[in-house]
């Protein structure tokens, strides 16, 4: 059975409008508002971006990620640098992330280069998680085949074993990424699908602001 959506496009947006001028010169400055929007108004999961890469010959693939920091060098998130998405960073260090807050009808595109953070950061990051996450990043060879559920088990007990009364360092496979962006498109859903759409282009002096049709 198909959804209602699919099957009449039923639906429609009427939750707020974006003005050239709401959006401002600074797309950076446009993020932290709509993100603090997302986050005064309770929206699930407000910091999950899907993060799409691909591989050397061009095979994309997404998922998922947290946003873990963000200011004016780019959007920052964490993950096992072996794993399928920190190899294929590193292969090509290209990437777009898409936030999408369906209470607020919003959504925020972003496009650019990827550079690993520097250790001293991922360390700061890494100290500040919970134990049991900071067990799990060592226990786990994300993106691998494994066998069994109990493999995992197994080597997180061998983990807590293994760190028992001690610190946990930072594992040299697991680190930082940040997102530069060169593009961000803002979009704000609007009945009739007219939507609002508003571009920000990085150039040599700044960014340059457009509005795109729906």
């Amino acid at each position: 059975m198909e959804p209602d959506e699919v099957r009449g496009g039923r639906h429609d947006y009427d939750a707020g409008s974006l003005s050239e001028n709401d959006a401002g010169s600074d797309p950076f400055l446009q993020f932290h508002r709509w993100l603090e929007g997302a986050l005064a108004t309770n929206a699930p999961e407000p910091y999950a971006m899907a993060l799409a890469s691909s591989d050397a010959a061009g095979r994309p693939s997404a998922r998922i990620v947290l946003l873990r920091g963000y200011d004016a060098r780019g959007f920052s998130f964490f993950t096992n640098y072996e794993s399928r998405k920190g190899r294929e960073l590193g292969a090509r260090a290209d990437a777009a992330a898409l936030f999408f807050w369906a209470a607020l009808q919003r959504q925020i595109r972003i496009e650019g280069a990827v550079e690993r953070l520097e250790a001293a950061e991922s360390d700061a990051y890494f100290a500040s998680r919970p134990r049991g996450h900071r067990l799990s990043a060592w226990a786990s060879p994300q993106s691998a085949e494994i066998g069994n559920r109990e493999t995992l088990e197994t080597r997180m007990r061998e983990m807590e074993k293994r760190f028992e009364g001690a610190e946990i360092p930072r594992p040299p496979n697991w680190g930082g990424f940040r997102l530069v962006p060169r593009r961000f498109e803002f979009w704000q859903g609007r009945p009739n699908r007219v939507h609002d759409r508003i571009l920000f282009e990085r150039v040599q002096d700044g960014w340059r602001r457009a509005r795109l049709a729906p």
